[in-house]
């Protein structure tokens, strides 16, 4: 029996995929009210740009392990209390300003002022547009006393916080918030599961996990032995690693629980 409900946050319950885009669209726009670029192809270049930066970066395997993609960094600033998150404070200003000035050379255009310029307008546009599922407070309003409600997140404490901050509704419905940068450990590695079903105080039978990601929500429930739910809401094909339960929408969950 379902008494304990496992949330993931980002793309689960905040639309951040789309909150990103549309970060990246109003800063692209600068570019090209000024330089006449193509938006979409700025923001292609800038991700390439950004990736690889990230991936060649010290704190690139702890970021791996916590769960903080590159674009996080373009805008997080990590004001955590760890020598991994203390690089990367020191690390994101010069690369959120390489990433923009590297995209821009990419087409052609050789501004690092601009490039700086820009790199500081994307986390004030990323603030500005917090998007939440349209079903979301709906589901947690029906769930909110008959289970209890556990939100486990990947990343970085300062910036789920800080998500969780411009998005104040979301919070009050949870009765814990574990995040993977106090803990230690990411999703999938069991650990952080085991760490979620001991402060519930609830066995990994009355527990049930509900993410969007097959390789961290999904896997790591499956490690632990807790039923998972998949929202597939982008219709993609699965792979290898295989979910209790698929759905397309949150409220497709009551019929399971």
């Amino acid at each position: 029996m379902v008494k304990t409900i496992i949330f993931d946050l980002d793309d689960t319950l905040l639309w951040d995929k789309k909150s990103v885009k549309e970060a990246f669209v109003a800063t692209c726009q600068l570019a090209t009210d000024k330089y006449g670029v193509d938006s979409e192809n700025l923001e292609e270049a800038v991700r390439e740009q950004a990736r690889k930066l990230y991936q060649g970066y010290e704190t690139y395997e702890f970021t791996q392990m916590i769960g903080i993609n590159p674009f996080e960094g373009l805008w997080g600033n990590f004001l955590d209390d760890h020598t991994y998150f203390k690089k990367m404070a020191e690390i994101v200003p010069t690369y959120r300003k390489d990433a923009w000035t590297n995209g821009l050379k990419q087409l052609g255009i050789d501004d690092p002022e601009f490039g700086a310029y820009l790199a500081e307008q994307f986390p004030i546009n990323r603030k500005k547009s917090p998007f939440v599922y349209e079903e979301t407070f709906d589901v947690l309003r029906k769930l909110q006393g008959k289970y209890q409600l556990i939100m486990l997140t990947n990343g970085s404490p300062d910036l789920q916080n800080t998500k969780l901050t411009i998005t104040p509704e979301l919070k009050p419905f949870f009765d814990h918030i574990i995040i993977s940068g106090s803990f230690g450990k990411g999703k999938p590695d069991p650990s952080i599961f085991e760490h979620v079903l001991q402060t519930a105080n609830v066995a990994k039978e009355d527990a049930i996990m509900v993410g969007d990601n097959l390789m961290t929500d999904i896997l790591g429930a499956n490690r632990t032995g807790i039923k998972s739910v998949w929202i597939n809401r982008e219709n993609k094909t699965p792979t290898d690693v295989k979910p209790t339960y698929e759905i397309k929408h949150l409220d497709e969950l009551f019929e399971i629980i």
